[in-house]
């Protein structure tokens, strides 16, 4: 057994990033100023667009989005229970109401079939969660929404490098939400970005992250002297800062470099797991590009003699941290109470929330802490079924 902890998704931080933020803190310029603009920049080009927004977060970035599509009371978004709080929460906050159509056992995206059964004269858009960074069918749902004259907003928390298809999430809807967050493939810390091809929608949301300020700081106290500002309208302060910025523009010049550690170590658990009585994620289809960001095993106690529950107690004893991905949203009391919610109308994301146990598959971990997982995950396994 290991004799220190393994954390889960703990980022690689390079020596590069310290000396950009420490450059930072030379320069004394710390909040939004020109390392965010670079890193916007930078972030655009790898997807190959024209512009980008930094924000503080992705939750952040999807109330802007939600925004940013006009959507108030009244209005209906039709999105995944297999996501995080943040993604119906920014709903809400926007005033529309979330509505849940439940996900593909397979591919654990939201189904496209649940989708439409959903829809009704209120919907007024589709947020689109690419889980674990499986891209979602974004042609059916593009095509659903089309018909529709819905807009698309793609939830790519977990998938700053996947692609469909040839096209590069976040940049298929209208609006693309990804997250910096410590645990995800490259890290700000804190932080998020928002990308769309409509340029004045990305104006409006660049000003209503900065409190609806005409100009930001940068633009205002730099050496292109003072310049005046308004208030075009009652925004946020939801902008990242510089030393956010700092870590983040060598991340995304190592992103590539990461992905492929990454892939190294979810090879290696699909081989050393063959064999064990447990749900392994499914092969990947030729046409999209994964991002590797969730590797997530089912834990099914009739299968494998032992709970999801067990499971993660056992691993947490072994030393090695895991996580879940997640409990379904209608589990939720918040969730339950406001829309009434039952976790049996959604069956399929019920069943997983409850047997999923996701494992570290982060480009720090070494030879050895993979195979300490892998020790870990056999040993608990093949204990049990001798139970």
């Amino acid at each position: 057994m290991r004799k220190d902890f393994l954390v889960f998704g703990q980022p690689l931080i390079e020596l590069d990033e310290m000396d950009e933020v420490l450059d930072s803190m030379r320069s004394a310029w710390l909040g939004t100023g020109p390392k965010v603009h670079q890193f916007e920049k930078e972030f655009a080009d790898y997807k190959g667009i024209e512009n980008a927004a930094a924000v503080n977060s992705c939750t952040a970035a999807l109330h802007l989005a939600c925004l940013a599509l006009g959507l108030g009371a009244g209005d209906e978004v039709i999105t995944t229970p297999m996501t995080f709080c943040a993604t119906v929460n920014a709903i809400i906050h926007s005033g529309a109401r979330p509505v849940l159509a439940d996900i593909d056992p397979t591919t654990l995206n939201i189904d496209v079939h649940e989708i439409e059964k959903k829809i009704t004269p209120r919907t007024k858009a589709l947020l689109i969660v690419h889980f674990a960074g499986r891209p979602s069918d974004m042609d059916a749902i593009a095509d659903l929404a089309k018909f529709r004259n819905i807009k698309i907003i793609e939830d790519c928390a977990h998938a700053i490098e996947s692609e469909y298809r040839g096209r590069k999430a976040g940049t298929i809807g209208d609006l693309g939400c990804f997250s910096f967050y410590a645990t995800k493939n490259i890290t700000t810390g804190e932080g998020g970005m928002i990308i769309s091809r409509d340029e004045s929608m990305l104006s409006r949301i660049k000003t209503m992250a900065l409190h609806g300020l005409s100009h930001d700081a940068w633009k205002r106290f730099s050496d292109s002297g003072y310049k005046q500002y308004f208030v075009e309208e009652a925004g946020f302060k939801y902008n990242m800062m510089d030393l956010q910025a700092a870590i983040g523009i060598h991340q995304l010049r190592r992103i590539d470099e990461y992905w492929r550690r990454r892939q190294i170590i979810w090879n290696r658990y699909l081989e050393a797991f063959a064999d064990l009585n447990i749900g392994l994620p499914p092969p990947i289809e030729k046409e999209i590009r994964h991002s590797y960001h969730l590797f997530t095993i089912r834990i099914r106690p009739e299968n494998s003699g032992v709970s999801r529950d067990e499971f993660l107690k056992a691993m947490t004893e072994r030393n090695i941290g895991v996580g879940v991905h997640y409990m379904s949203l209608p589990e939720h009391p918040y969730y339950q109470r406001t829309f009434s919610w039952r976790k049996e109308d959604f069956p399929e994301a019920y069943a997983f929330g409850r047997e999923t146990v996701s494992l570290p598959i982060s480009p720090k971990l070494t030879v050895q802490d993979t195979e300490d997982v892998i020790s870990a995950v056999r040993s608990i396994i093949l204990e049990s079924a001798k139970k």
